[in-house]
């Protein structure tokens, strides 16, 4: 199974890498497949740092247009899914300064089947990961709400493998602890509406 996948994700790689060899030839049906590709992945990643639809909405075209300017710089040393993410990322970070509004992220759209999973712990969940400090729950965001992996997650944020693994490693410690409050917190309120 977990073979299948990486053939999948091999598979999508070279297409858009593909996609932007065409790109360097300034193949417009190039661009516009890449940007149906990548307008979704783009637009939730970005409005989860800026909160904003309008700033969401202009980044994205930005970003591919930097894509379409830029094409010939990617060199094929990391997945063209981390080359658009870093591009994303730190056109992200330049408009926030340039607002000055701190970074959040936005609650990641539920998948189909997510009905079923307890609402309230999802909840508990999103309220600690917006305590912890913003490289944290960045790294976290990343990983786990992205499902890029620890060196993605690095070249995206300019920092050490090493580094996004503590971050990774005291975000989990720092949920675990959140978690347990809320819990035992809940659990004396159950006693307190049922005694």
């Amino acid at each position: 199974m977990a073979d299948a996948a990486r053939a999948k994700a091999d598979d999508q790689d070279r297409r858009e890498a593909a996609l932007l060899g065409r790109i360097v030839q300034a193949d417009r049906d190039a661009i516009a497949e890449l940007y149906r590709i990548y307008h979704p992945r783009l637009f939730k990643f970005i409005f989860g740092l800026t909160h904003s639809y309008a700033a969401a909405d202009e980044l994205v075209n930005d970003i591919m247009m930097i894509v379409w300017q830029q094409a010939a710089a990617f060199r094929g040393d990391s997945k063209v899914s981390t080359w658009i993410f870093g591009i994303a990322y730190r056109q992200a970070l330049r408009s926030m300064s340039r607002g000055k509004k701190a970074p959040q992220h936005a609650r990641p759209e539920d998948s189909a089947g997510d009905e079923i999973v307890d609402l309230e712990t999802q909840d508990w969940l999103w309220r600690g990961l917006h305590m912890l400090p913003y490289p944290q729950q960045l790294s976290m965001v990343l990983v786990f709400y992205y499902g890029l992996s620890y060196s993605e997650t690095a070249e995206i944020t300019g920092c050490s493998v090493n580094t996004v693994k503590t971050r990774m490693f005291h975000a989990r410690r720092k949920l675990r602890e959140y978690l347990a409050e809320s819990a035992r917190g809940h659990s004396t309120e159950d006693r307190r509406h049922h005694g």
